[in-house]
């Protein structure tokens, strides 16, 4: 029977989903490391049943099953030919929480911060937290021991785990929980695999001479974060194996095994936590900078000496690629000088007086030590913001152009505290015999360091020096009798050195236990025991001759359209909630799969670039579909701390696509939009009238693809027939006002608002309302009509647009264009660079000329109104929304509001289409249509852009205003 064959079987007794299509197998053949390895399927499974059968199913057929939650791990864990199991979707309850024990019980794909957002009102939290607690999940963080900043205060996850629900390889269903020694005798007696697992563990450990060489080969006991294969060490201080009456933990508890095992042992359900009360509510930071990394790491264990909660490090080559990614320029506010490093000190206090006192002690001690340069000490958002900026630290790794990356090997190195200086100064010795400038980031309180080699994967001598390097470390970290992985786990990567690094005798150990809980290795196999080459199954092809791809848009800043596609590194930003703010990614807050990630359009561009044999190699209908819920929202290009431009990649396919397969009627219709409400704007009375009637809607709704629930654009008459003309004599500046094709045709009263309010402001406008931005044909992929009109509006602007002419522009999804596409698309780079330069939205120009004082609120009303602002996803992306807010707060008593709300789900043509409707209006009820609904009657609705304004009201029935009509009507 062929394995399709076979697959449809399976899928038929599943109540959840099986994938074994080409696009399904290359979006989960990579993780956030640097493999990659073809699955043979994917499941998403809905129920334990479900689980039951893929474990009987893998047994029966020889199929391993590779657990997976949001695929964030750096290791390479859910890289596997065998099922990879996603409980992300299915498995993401929060079952019950128990105040008075301090405990919840979750299912493994719950995410870590969705968890403590829930458990806030209770005055708990979980206390594990890393870099990425806003996607990572729960079940992830048990199978990898996670810890992140705050272990030196809360501990690991290991720490805190108190019981897990599992399937076990035969089936069964166990729970494992901490048991007394008389339970665990009761366990041995079980004819069970249950049985035969605590059997096996108790004699593969009780002998005293096993301990000792346990103790004696195993990472130091105070190096906390360690996750060098199985816990057998932790076991070990249960009263089971101890004669001691002083035991640590005198009952036993097989999670401690289970946690960091990294899915290799038992299929996990359900996991209770033990959970801390919420820290105190005063903090500073106190954020010490240094000239270089020994003086940094100098610094530490004398600053260890106070009670610090987080105590976190970061170089220069994580602070300079910052500079670069505009959602973490705003976090370098702190930063003073160049620093070689920096050292995060948070502090935490009941009062504010007792914080201030504990300031005072750190700074002393800083004076003392004299190894800073400057100790800026940070409070309330300022925190908030510095922690963004370390963040962002491991994805901002990608934004290196070319080949040549940041690579994940020894990067999660752990040593004891005192070891740390001693370490550092041999570990840059050995990097230096191989020209290496390692990056340094650290949770350098815990001794663990996140170093990394800049090697390039393609080559194969960039894969011997991957090889040779870890090999090295890891002889140097087992000097220091110190932890290959402190948080991030064995994986691929590391596993192959657990021997060296616990001993062979103690290895030996682990296989035994892995075949009794596992005895046909189905469990993700490869990684803790017989591992996997580290230098094998890599995510490139070494030595490969480079596809060279053809492109309309220019990607030379990424050296080509493939790199840009490589940039993604697979940290899983765009796996975020609403709940965590931001608009990255829209579509995966929809439908909550993977495929409709950024990364996941990423890593499918990648894929087919990179291995299709087709001359046309966007040619493929795996692309369509992966791009189809794209809303080019520009998100990812900010947010994404690799800085992936996903919105040019799509129109880059869409124009490659359509190429070799033609351009349906109705994306000609959206693409010529502005041609058509020209057409109509010339009897916008008659038309708009022809749009109310039910058959002339239906008809035309039915032809072009659009939902029958969306309603029509009012259309307008142009902007030309309706402006006021007035002749401004002593104009404090001269400005060109670019009239959008959208504000032309179908809002043209907005632009006679913004002329109304310039002139009576004192500003002479030039109107520009003879140019199209080409905004719908870059939606659409007709990039040569795209790339046509932005050469010819380039070169018309080029010597009007200066220093003392801006370009200020209505829609910003248009005037950014500007800003944005015009710099992939126009021929003359140095003419659109300096026109960019010198463009703004309206509302950045109005509070440029408040803060010059040109624009004061005298000269507006001191009515009092409330307004609730929504910003354009274009403008969160290349701009910013302050501007808007700044201009609106300008009237003394406006009381201004921005709505936390992502995007609006409408992205122009995208929300009109019936096959997007759905997904359109499920992403604008997610934040924006409950914000705008709970607004009071006389709450003013504030949206910059046209097709947020056409979803607001299509979404909740209440008319947004764009602010500068606002503004125009506060005049006095």
């Amino acid at each position: 029977m062929s394995q399709n064959r076979v697959l449809q079987q399976l899928k038929s007794k599943l109540k959840g989903e099986l994938y074994f299509d080409d696009l399904m197998l290359k979006l989960y053949a990579t993780d956030a490391s640097v493999y990659r390895m073809l699955p043979t399927a994917v499941a998403l499974p809905k129920d334990v049943h479900d689980i039951k059968a893929l474990i009987r199913f893998a047994a029966e057929n020889g199929i391993s099953l590779i657990p997976r939650t949001a695929g964030t791990s750096l290791a390479g864990q859910v890289v596997g030919k065998g099922i990879v199991v996603d409980v992300s979707k299915y498995f993401n309850k929060i079952v019950g929480v128990s105040e008075t024990e301090k405990t919840v019980t979750v299912q493994p794909g719950v995410v870590r911060d969705e968890l403590n957002n829930f458990l806030r009102p209770f005055g708990l939290f979980f206390g594990p937290n890393t870099s990425t607690s806003n996607r990572c999940m729960i079940g992830g963080m048990v199978g990898n021991n996670s810890s992140g900043t705050t272990s030196i205060q809360y501990g690991v996850t290991r720490d805190k785990v108190i019981s897990l629900k599992t399937i076990l390889s035969d089936g069964s269903e166990v729970e494992f929980t901490s048991i007394s020694k008389e339970e665990f005798e009761q366990k041995q007696n079980l004819e069970t695999l249950e049985g035969y697992i605590y059997r096996t563990v108790f004699e593969e450990l009780r002998s005293e001479a096993v301990q000792e060489q346990i103790h004696n080969n195993f990472p130091k006991p105070d190096i906390h974060r360690r996750n060098t294969g199985y816990a057998i060490d932790e076991l070990l201080k249960a009263d089971v194996f101890s004669t001691s009456s002083s035991s640590s933990d005198s009952n036993f508890n097989m999670c401690k095994l289970l946690s960091g095992s990294e899915g290799t042992l038992a299929f996990t359900t359900e996991i209770t936590l033990q959970l801390d009360e919420l820290p105190p509510a005063e903090s500073a930071m106190v954020a010490l900078h240094f000239e270089s990394i020994e003086n940094c790491m100098k610094a530490i264990r004398p600053l260890m000496q106070h009670n610090l909660h987080t105590c976190e490090m970061m170089d220069d080559s994580i602070l300079n690629l910052t500079k670069h990614n505009k959602a973490q320029q705003s976090n370098r506010f702190f930063i003073e000088g160049h620093p070689i490093a920096i050292l995060m000190c948070e502090l935490k206090a009941e009062t504010s007086e007792k914080l201030n006192s504990d300031v005072s002690d750190v700074l002393q001690s800083v004076n003392q030590l004299g190894l800073s340069y400057a100790a800026p000490v940070l409070k309330g958002a300022e925190i908030d913001k510095a922690l963004e900026l370390r963040k962002a630290g491991l994805g901002l790794l990608g934004n290196m152009i070319g080949d040549k990356k940041a690579v994940a090997c020894i990067e999660d190195t752990a040593v004891a505290l005192g070891d740390l200086d001693d370490y550092i100064s041999e570990f840059t010795a050995l990097m230096a015999t191989y020209d290496q400038k390692a990056v340094y980031y650290a949770h350098a309180g815990a001794g663990e360091l996140h170093l990394r080699p800049i090697l390039d994967l393609k080559s194969s001598e960039g894969v011997k020096q991957f090889r040779q390097i870890t090999t090295d470390v890891a002889k140097l970290v087992k000097k220091y009798q110190g932890s290959m992985s402190g948080e991030h786990g064995d994986g691929i990567v590391r596993a192959e050195f657990i021997p060296l690094m616990i001993g062979k005798d103690n290895y030996e150990i682990l296989k035994r236990i892995k075949s009794a809980f596992d005895p046909s290795g189905i469990f993700n196999p490869g990684k803790t025991v017989e591992a996997f080459p580290m230098d094998k199954n890599l995510r490139y092809e070494v030595d490969r001759e480079e596809p060279r791809i053809e492109t309309v848009m220019d990607f030379s800043a990424s050296q080509g359209i493939l790199r840009e596609a490589e940039k993604c590194n697979g940290s899983g930003d765009c796996r975020k909630l609403p709940e965590f703010g931001g608009t990255m990614c829209p579509s995966y807050r929809a439908t909550r799969n993977e495929k409709d990630t950024t990364r996941a359009r990423a890593n499918a561009l990648r894929e087919y670039l990179t291995n299709s044999d087709k001359a046309n190699k966007f040619n493929h209908e795996e692309l369509k579909q992966v791009f189809d819920l794209c809303l080019s929202c520009k998100a990812c290009a900010s947010e994404c701390p690799s800085s992936v431009d996903v919105a040019s990649l799509k129109a880059e396919f869409q124009y490659q696509y359509q190429n070799a397969n033609g351009f349906s009627f109705k994306d000609k219709f959206f693409a010529n939009a502005t041609t058509y409400n020209k057409m109509a704007s010339k009897f916008s009375g008659l038309s708009n009238a022809l749009f109310r009637t039910k058959f002339v809607a239906g008809y035309l709704k039915l032809a072009l693809g659009i939902h029958p629930k969306r309603s029509f654009p009012k259309i307008t008459k142009s902007f030309e027939k309706v402006a006021k003309n007035n002749h401004i004599t002593q104009p404090i500046k001269t400005v060109y006002l670019f009239v959008d094709e959208f504000i032309n045709y179908l809002e043209s009263d907005i632009a006679v608002d913004i002329e109304v309010l310039l002139n009576s402001l004192g500003y002479k406008v030039l109107f520009l309302s003879n140019l199209e931005s080409g905004r719908s044909y870059i939606s659409k992929g007709f990039l040569k009509e795209a790339k046509a009109l932005a050469n010819t509006n380039v070169a018309y602007l080029k010597n009007k647009v200066n220093s003392e002419h801006h370009l200020v522009g209505i829609e910003p999804s248009a005037i950014l264009t500007f800003k944005d596409e015009y710099l992939k698309l126009a021929d003359d780079k140095d003419a659109a660079q300096s026109i960019a330069t010198h463009t703004f939205l309206i509302e950045e120009f109005i509070q440029n000329e408040i803060e010059l004082g040109h624009v004061t609120a005298e000269q507006f009303t001191k009515a009092e109104r409330t307004i609730k602002f929504h910003g354009h996803c274009h403008q969160k992306a290349l701009s910013n929304q302050k501007s808007s807010f700044d201009i609106l707060n300008l009237p003394k008593n406006y009381k201004v509001t921005i709505i936390p709300s992502g995007c609006c789900g409408m992205a122009g043509s995208f929300g009109y289409e019936k096959s997007h409707y759905d997904i359109s209006m499920q992403i604008g009820e997610q934040t924006l249509f409950p914000a705008v609904k709970k607004a009071s009657e006389d709450t003013i609705i504030a949206a910059n852009g046209t097709s947020c304004r056409h979803q607001i009201k299509d979404g909740t029935g209440k008319v947004a205003k764009h602010p500068v009509t606002i503004l125009k009507e506060a005049l006095i």
